[in-house]
């Protein structure tokens, strides 16, 4: 294998997909986060942008807002902790290097917070804002498992800054829209089979004549075991927006749709590689240490930290949704979305000089989730919440990494709304996701380099949501 080719598969591992699929096992399929409030999650979402129960309606169609008729706030935060456990079943090392362990519970509880604020101004506009967290989470590995020369830490954060509008052109229809600003922050970490790198420098001197062959076993055996760790961090800020319509089919029944924009990226971010010391070679005899000085020096130089750039376009969504007030106990509604995944079809990481480290296909499809759910209006002061969802991976089975070891899912959500006063309502609701069980057979381009990840995950998740709302009287 050619130093330029080993490089540029190691590099993909460590980089990647750090800055834009470290969100692993979220809360909606692959990164994206369906938890803008906790009342929605009561019925798994359902109706989302029919409902307009409430001013979160600001992210899932702003349309809604101006149907509120009144100044209100709603403060919200789910708690999400995903489980992912690998099952070892035949993964091989790295070169030079043990195995190591299955890396425990990858998973990682995360506070995904909402705030959203609506002002009417006249009879038929209001304004709003909302700031949510779109994408992001939060998985590690333990530092000595199979695959940490492919993935140990993944952490991703965004924030999301939506003011809206919201306008009635006629009795029965609304419309709504706004722009939104986006900051997203990425840290990765992993490990580099150092070692790997070391025999490689060994090998290219014995085939230029440098080094005797039979010197090449002890030089290459005093690396065996070294290790380099990674890591990453990046950041950028983008722009996108959002557009939706509302339209009161009857006194029963609404009909919403909302599009919500694809929003591109470049991340900015630094690769650092804290790289092994002459000194941690094994012994080797006085006339082999200056030349393993010159390989460790040569290495370092090729794990050299600096900075990179990498173009991403976030997807965008699309939702239709039906709320039908059944009579004065129970409402109905159902949803159906699209994501536009398809947007990922390779990550491309440019050092600052512009020379392309290494492209990593992904090949995302496009996705659909369905969901339907229920209220029941038990009194005055108490509403009871159900519903059900499944949720497309735009993950293929050839392309899941550790980074993204995603898979189909389908939601049950439970949920209870009591009212104080008038002015003061607190949701609380609690949902478990099953996970299809991810199968995985990824080396990321070398076994020998990276080594084989062979197995599958146990994967679930639970949400619990907590949402305080305030009407002006």
């Amino acid at each position: 294998m050619s130093s330029q080719g080993f490089r540029r598969t190691r590099l993909a591992a460590a980089v990647g997909v750090a800055l834009s699929l470290s969100a692993g096992h979220a809360l909606g399929a692959a990164f994206a986060l369906q938890e803008q409030n906790a009342s929605g999650l009561g019925h798994a979402y359902a109706g989302g942008a029919a409902a307009a129960e409430d001013v979160s309606t600001i992210f899932y169609n702003p349309a809604g807002l101006v149907r509120l008729q009144t100044l209100q706030a709603v403060v919200a935060a789910n708690v999400i902790c995903p489980s992912a456990k690998f099952h070892d079943s035949g993964s091989q090392a790295a070169a030079l290097q043990p195995l190591g362990g299955t890396g425990g519970d990858a998973g990682s509880c995360a506070v995904v917070p909402n705030l959203y604020l609506g002002i009417p101004f006249t009879d038929k506009w209001s304004f709003g804002l909302g700031v949510n967290v779109p994408f992001g989470l939060k998985t590690e590995y333990d530092s000595d498992w199979l695959g940490r020369f492919q993935a140990v830490k993944s952490k991703l954060d965004t924030v999301n800054i939506n003011p809206v509008l919201s306008w009635e052109p006629t009795k029965n229809l609304t419309v709504g829209g706004g722009v939104s600003w986006q900051r997203l922050k990425a840290t990765l970490t992993s490990r580099v089979n150092y070692a790997g790198f070391f025999a490689q420098g060994v090998g290219g001197l014995v085939a230029a004549g440098q080094l005797p062959a039979a010197a090449a076993p002890v030089l290459i055996g005093s690396a065996a075991g070294l290790e380099s760790g990674a890591d990453v961090h990046g950041s950028d800020s983008a722009w996108g927006w959002d557009l939706g319509a509302l339209w009161q089919a009857s006194d029963q029944t609404r009909i919403g749709a909302h599009y919500r924009s694809k929003v591109k990226y470049t991340v900015s971010g630094s690769v650092d590689f804290s790289n092994p010391t002459v000194a941690s070679l094994g012994p080797l005899p006085p006339s082999l240490a200056p030349v393993g000085g010159l390989l460790v020096n040569g290495v370092n130089a090729q794990l050299a930290s600096g900075d990179v750039t990498i173009a991403i376009e976030m997807p965008d969504t699309a939702n239709v949704s039906i709320f039908h007030q059944f009579n004065n106990k129970w409402d109905l509604m159902a949803d159906l979305q699209y994501t536009g995944w398809s947007t990922i079809q390779e990550l491309k990481i440019v050092r600052s000089t512009g020379v392309v480290l290494s492209t990593t296909p992904e090949n995302f499809r496009d996705t659909w989730r369905i969901s339907a759910g229920a209220n029941y209006r038990y009194s005055d002061t108490w509403i009871l919440r159900g519903g059900v969802a499944y949720d497309q991976s735009p993950v293929r089975d050839a392309q899941r990494t550790p980074r993204l070891p995603d898979n189909d899912r389908t939601w049950l959500a439970l949920g209870v709304q009591y009212k104080f006063s008038p002015s003061l309502a607190i949701d609380l609701a609690y949902a478990y996701i099953w996970v299809r069980d991810p199968s995985m057979n990824q080396n990321e381009g070398s076994t020998a380099a990276n080594g084989l990840i062979s197995g599958s995950y146990r994967s679930n998740v639970n949400i619990v949501g907590l949402q305080l709302t305030y009407t002006a009287k």
